[in-house]
């Protein structure tokens, strides 16, 4: 293991770190005046106790070959991992604000032909990620690396039918060095989920393929962080964190709203959402 793999946050500094990346999220948005400000906001309790907990990676060597990777298959929901990456060092922070500009490796969507450091995965049509992520963790097997693969699952991703492909090849090989996340808000782009196109008792199908299933509230930093080191200690099959999560979180006027899935807040809710995260509890 590399000696600058960072070490890992208290449990109780994960609520404020969170704060913050949800409001570069919005200074992103409102300054590109585009982009899928929603789902980032939904998925960022999750994903800090994953990257400020869990994931062992190395922002001096990005490239680092026994690094854990993470794959974002909703990529649309970038706000978040952008805000990360920079926080945890792997670029200037300045970048973020050039979101969405033309010629700014800061897209809409990830994209590895950026070259921006710490993207594993470029993310654009939904239903991909978890195939790649699959072939990134069997890599490990074949090659005698030491790493886990996370990847990032939303509603719509489940709707499509690689992802279940996916799915069944990852339980038959027994992959259990791959844990999928599935940032579980009911939610997209068109309604909410159970009207376009209802995924049922989702906990139960992905046991029915046979994986390890963790449910959890997908704001409870506790259960997140059980979550997690249950998935890394399960052998035989891998594991899928199914997270209940709250669109628009930490935002009220976003909050379950579909239609924040994509957009923007004019000045005024600009304000008003920064406030409301500069004055969170903690």
């Amino acid at each position: 293991m590399t000696a600058a793999t960072t070490l890992p946050m208290d449990l109780d500094q994960l609520p404020a770190k969170a704060r913050q990346l949800r409001r570069d999220i919005i200074e992103m948005v409102y300054r590109a005046r585009s982009g899928h400000p929603g789902g980032a906001l939904g998925m960022a309790d999750f994903m800090t106790v994953l990257w400020y907990r869990h994931l062992r990676h190395d922002p001096a060597n990005p490239r680092w070959e026994d690094r854990d990777r993470f794959i974002l298959s909703n990529g649309h929901t970038c706000p978040i991992l952008y805000a990360i990456l920079a926080d945890r060092g792997y670029f200037d922070r300045e970048l973020l604000w050039t979101f969405r500009r033309l010629g700014s490796p800061v897209q809409g969507h990830p994209s590895v032909r950026s070259d921006l450091p710490g993207i594993e995965y470029s993310g654009g049509s939904l239903g991909n990620g978890l195939s790649y992520a699959l072939g990134t963790a069997l890599a490990a097997r074949v090659t005698g690396r030491n790493y886990r693969v996370y990847c990032s699952v939303s509603d719509g991703d489940c709707q499509e039918g690689q992802t279940w492909e996916a799915a069944m090849a990852a339980a038959h090989h027994a992959v259990d060095n791959l844990t999928a996340v599935v940032d579980y808000n009911r939610c997209q782009i068109d309604g909410p989920s159970d009207q376009v196109m209802s995924l049922g008792d989702l906990p139960a199908k992905w046991r029915a393929f046979g994986w390890h299933v963790l449910d959890v509230d997908g704001h409870d930093y506790q259960a997140l962080d059980e979550a997690f080191r249950a998935a890394a200690a399960h052998r035989g099959a891998p594991s899928v964190i199914v997270a209940r999560t709250v669109i628009g979180k930490g935002v009220s006027y976003m909050e379950g709203d579909y239609r924040w899935h994509h957009g923007f807040p004019d000045e005024e809710r600009y304000r008003q959402a920064l406030a409301e995260l500069a004055e969170a509890p903690a």
